[in-house]
């Protein structure tokens, strides 16, 4: 090896690397192994002694051999009793160029997969990205208290429990768990269940859909309903079946038929605000659905993702809230008040549910995010979570009349609008009287997100018309419904939002 080309590689070795100022012996390491790669020293072929080197570099003995050492632990060097330092005869680059050039004449690997995953890692589309924001479920994250929540997380990070950090109960934290156990039974009337925390509430429609589920059954759905939940049901290999819905919700006789043909495990509701119609299920139609699934012995999986923003009267409360039979499991978020990124979400239901629950979310998560649920945890302890909570109540209520304002203002010019004023939830139903199809890629190219009946039928009905994505071997009917939030844009926000919207839709100047 040239003395002079040594030297050059670790004058010139790369200065981004961390510590390389202080660490000659890395630096040296590097030089030594560039000059193996770039084949200035050969496999098998000594390399000079360390004194020699020490000299070359002018740099102490002890710095050469923290150096070999490191090249010895990597596996270019090997060192030979008697015989110092020796290029190893089969170097790691050769493996790697092996490895590539076997990899040149070969296809790409061929992944098998149980089953293909039809969900997009990144949503094409992402709401909040828009100016005019009418997502149904979308809070106005700008309205978060996050100076309050910061103070608590400092608490947090200052007085550390350090053995709550470690591995450990896969339920969630222990404060936060109690809080909330607090909350619904002072609030929704909920006693004499377990809850475990998760991380969103699809995490807990996901574990439900694996514990409960297998090729073969049967998931009785609302017809107008959330996809997300469909998807978990469908991963199982279970068939979904849609119960008709008219103005009042769900039809117990349809559901009674749909049970008596058998081989239904789960009926998955959204009873106080159904997603996406905002219907209210009322006490009489709750009463019947309970009394069939005790009959046919299934299970009711009731998602209450919005429960907090009811205006009009207090809300009616959870079915769980009222379960002798022990067979509702109970799912709600507080994706709504905080925001989505928070990712704490929870399922009640009895202690042989979550306990089985709590053993399969060890294999997907060993650990909730402790620093996050101890301050939630403090939030509410300190009172801050129903302050937030009251405030929000209030200014989605305003917004909510706010928007019923603008749409009957619509309506006295003649538009065919109708709708039913919601007594809660963040969004309007809207019947827009006429065909929305291709309604929502207008609005996305001028800067509006909603979305549409389209998105929210489970056996979709469809017009001629089609979007790209949506299937067309279906029967044909006219879409008309739209869903537009409230609660993440403010009055002037809305003003602008609406005017778009009719305007696309009617050629309204507004």
């Amino acid at each position: 090896m040239k003395a002079l080309t040594l030297k050059v590689l670790y004058e010139n070795s790369d200065p981004n690397i961390p510590s390389r100022k202080q660490a000659k012996y890395l630096a040296i390491a590097d030089a030594l192994r560039k000059a193996i790669k770039e084949g200035q020293v050969a496999p098998t072929e000594a390399l000079p002694s360390a004194r020699k080197l020490a000299q070359q570099l002018l740099v102490n003995r002890h710095t050469i051999m923290a150096a070999l050492a490191e090249l010895v632990a990597q596996g270019w060097v090997e060192a030979k009793e008697r015989s110092g330092y020796r290029v190893v005869v089969n170097l790691p680059i050769q493996g790697s160029r092996a490895i590539n050039k076997m990899a040149q004449t070969q296809q790409s690997f061929d992944w098998k997969f149980r089953v293909k995953q039809s969900c997009a890692v990144t949503p094409k589309v992402k709401a909040s990205q828009y100016p005019y924001n009418f997502s149904g479920g979308q809070p106005d994250i700008r309205q978060f208290p996050f100076d309050e929540f910061k103070s608590h997380f400092s608490q947090t990070c200052q007085r550390p429990k350090i053995d709550d950090l470690s591995y450990g109960d896969s339920r969630g934290e222990a404060e936060l768990i109690e809080e909330i156990a607090t909350y619904l039974r002072r609030v929704r009337s909920i006693t004499d269940k377990k809850l475990m925390i998760c991380n969103g509430s699809q995490e807990a429609l996901y574990m439900i859909s694996q514990l409960l589920l297998q090729p073969g059954d049967k998931v009785a759905v609302e017809q107008l309903g959330y996809p997300p939940a469909w998807a978990a049901f469908e991963r199982t290999g279970a068939t979904l079946i849609a119960v008709k819905q008219d103005e009042r919700g769900i039809d117990p006789e349809h559901l009674a038929q749909v049970f008596a043909q058998g081989k239904v495990k789960l009926l998955y509701l959204t009873p106080l605000h159904q997603y996406p119609t905002t219907v209210s299920l009322d006490i009489s139609r709750r009463m019947q659905i309970y009394q069939l699934a005790v009959q046919y012995g299934v299970a009711i999986v009731e998602d209450d993702y919005d429960h907090e923003f009811h205006y009009d009267s207090q809300p009616i409360a959870p079915m769980a809230a009222d379960d002798p039979s022990g067979l509702v499991i109970y799912i709600s978020t507080f994706s709504k008040l905080m925001f989505a990124g928070a990712r704490i979400g929870y399922v009640v239901a009895n202690n042989v549910l979550i306990e089985q629950l709590a053993a399969y979310k060890i294999l997907m998560n060993h650990k909730c995010n402790v620093l996050v649920q101890q301050s939630v945890a403090k939030w509410m302890q300190q009172g801050g979570f129903e302050g937030h909570l009251r405030r929000m109540t209030r200014l989605y209520q305003k917004r909510r009349d706010f928007m019923v304002e603008k749409l009957r203002s619509f309506q006295d010019q003649g538009l065919p609008l109708q709708f039913e004023v919601p007594a809660g939830g963040m969004a309007i139903w809207l019947d827009t009287g006429k065909s929305i199809v291709g309604l929502k890629e207008k609005l996305l190219a001028n800067q509006v997100y909603l979305q549409t009946e389209v998105e929210f039928n489970r056996f979709k009905d469809l017009p001629d018309d089609l979007p790209s994505n949506v299937p067309s071997n279906l029967p044909k009917k006219e879409f008309r419904f739209i869903r537009l939030g409230f609660a993440a844009m403010n009055e002037a926000e809305v003003t602008q939002g609406l005017a778009i919207v009719m305007n696309t839709l009617y050629g309204l100047d507004c």
